[in-house]
């Protein structure tokens, strides 16, 4: 259970914080500033929530020592109406995040389970292994196929540096983990590690949560609020899903990683920032440049370090190593005592495709433990859901794609008497663009008319797979 300290030398404030957070948190207490530093050295509490105005030591030079101990710790700071400029201060010297009094009681709680879920993260180390074998139920990225073995090393690679990293990947691949194995190897660790969701908050208010704004800047804006970008200055920040940002937030950003510099929304004080970036789509992103969704200069600022993280049906020969951590993940959560998966169910296993990925694959096995009623897990307890069966033999697929493409090809001086399958086509990878091309003999536009894509998609991705129109025509002449 994470432990929370509250300080403030208001004993009816930490009795009503106490009995609010008690039920789902360890609540420890102190009066004043030296109670506070006493307990941190002596418990190492997870949050803490103090009063910025305490007699003795004030909330500010207590928060100074407890990052400069720990520049990891998260404290909330409490103020008064009459001190938001005193709490915006607070923040620059690395506050989470405060709160005015009095607050609502949910508006508390939010914050609280905020702050406590960026703990887990920063704290719970993220390892990686390029052998198979390793005991354990920490969280770690699971694989020692050759592709898992190339990230590791990208990974060391690219740690101990200030580079913008990009993940690039399916949605369940696990792009969180790698972001957090990339920050807590890098020689950032010991400062703050923030995670965004760009998909998860409306466009509306992105801006807000990232660049903070002035009093009276927008309709409910009452006061003056950090932002994500200068709360993480000296940290990491993770910008997840970065392919669903808008265009005028891509433009602000865009400043923010070629000279670390912006201004609070309404604000006109130039805000400057150290901070390294990492960030991760599941989109196509030279599709969506040339539809005109993502900025073609922005994705360059990305674009330094690029990391493509495979879907699980691309690295089959992890799926045992994955099948035998969740096991004991879920046996030591779940209570239970499950011995092994019998080879029936894991044939269903090896056998899926997988669209949902790892964490497919994870919720998976989670249900067929809660399911199993003895020490092994049934074939018949690998339930997977209805519409999935697709996705069960991967070759079955490519070859589907393979004849639709032939018959694409044949009727394209004539009236199309079928209708493409987009799905199937959106997925297209390398070897079906150079099918397409070399059916062609190079010829682009026709090759995106067989892939159901414009003919800017075609070269975007020939581009990113490094495909030659000489190459494709000497290779079909020999």
């Amino acid at each position: 259970m994470q432990t929370i300290l509250i300080v403030d030398d208001d004993k009816s404030i930490r009795y009503s914080l106490k009995r609010m957070l008690e039920e789902d948190f360890s609540i420890l207490t102190a009066q004043n500033g030296e109670e506070a530093l006493k307990r941190l050295r002596e418990d190492s509490p997870d949050l803490i929530i103090m009063d910025i105005k305490m007699p003795g030591r004030s909330g500010i030079e207590v928060l100074k020592e407890i990052k400069l101990a720990d520049p990891k710790s998260l404290v909330i700071l409490m103020t008064a109406f009459g001190t938001t400029e005193t709490a915006i201060e607070a923040m620059k010297y690395g506050a989470f995040d405060y709160i005015l009094k009095p607050f609502p009681i949910p508006q508390m709680k939010s914050l609280v389970e905020k702050a406590i879920s960026l703990r887990k993260l920063m704290k719970e180390e993220v390892t990686y292994s390029p052998t198979p074998g390793q005991e354990g139920v920490e969280e770690r990225i699971i694989g020692f196929s050759p592709r898992m073995q190339e990230i590791y090393k990208m990974i060391g690679q690219v740690a101990p540096s200030d580079v913008t990293v990009l993940l690039r990947g399916e949605s369940g691949t696990g792009k969180e983990l790698f972001a957090r194995a990339i920050y807590q190897h890098s020689l950032r660790s010991n400062q703050l590690f923030l995670p965004v969701n760009c998909a998860a908050i409306p466009d509306t208010l992105l801006e807000s949560e990232l660049f903070g704004h002035e009093k009276g800047a927008f309709t409910g804006a009452s006061f003056r609020r950090v932002g994500k970008l200068e709360q993480c200055h000296r940290g990491t920040i993770f910008l997840d899903e970065i392919g669903d940002m808008s265009l005028s937030t891509q433009a602000k950003l865009l400043r923010v990683l070629q000279d670390r510099s912006f201004e609070r929304l309404g604000g006109m004080e130039t805000i400057r920032v150290d901070i390294r970036f990492i960030v991760a789509t599941n989109k196509d992103l030279e599709e969506a440049i040339a539809n005109r969704k993502f900025r073609e200069d922005f994705y360059y600022r990305l674009n330094v370090v690029s990391i493509h993280i495979p879907p699980l049906r691309e690295r089959k020969e992890d799926i045992p190593e994955l099948v035998s951590y969740f096991l004991k993940k879920f046996n030591r959560e779940l209570k239970k005592a499950i011995v092994g998966i019998t080879p029936e169910a894991i044939e269903k296993i090896t056998s899926y495709g997988w669209p949902g990925n790892v964490r497919q694959l994870e919720n998976v096995l989670k249900r067929a433990i809660v399911l199993c009623q003895g020490e092994w897990i049934l074939e018949d307890q690998i339930l997977l859901e209805k519409g999935e069966e697709k996705w069960a033999v991967r070759e079955d697929r490519d070859k589907n794609i393979e004849g639709l493409l032939d018959t694409l090809f044949e009727e394209l001086s004539n009236p199309p008497r079928v209708t493409p399958d987009l799905d199937m086509i959106s997925s297209v990878g390398k070897g079906l663009i150079l099918r397409a091309l070399q059916k062609t003999r190079g010829n682009q536009v026709q090759a995106a008319q067989l892939l159901g894509i414009n003919r800017s998609t075609l070269r975007g991705k020939m581009d990113r797979y490094h495909i030659k129109k000489d190459v494709l025509v000497s290779e079909e002449e020999g």
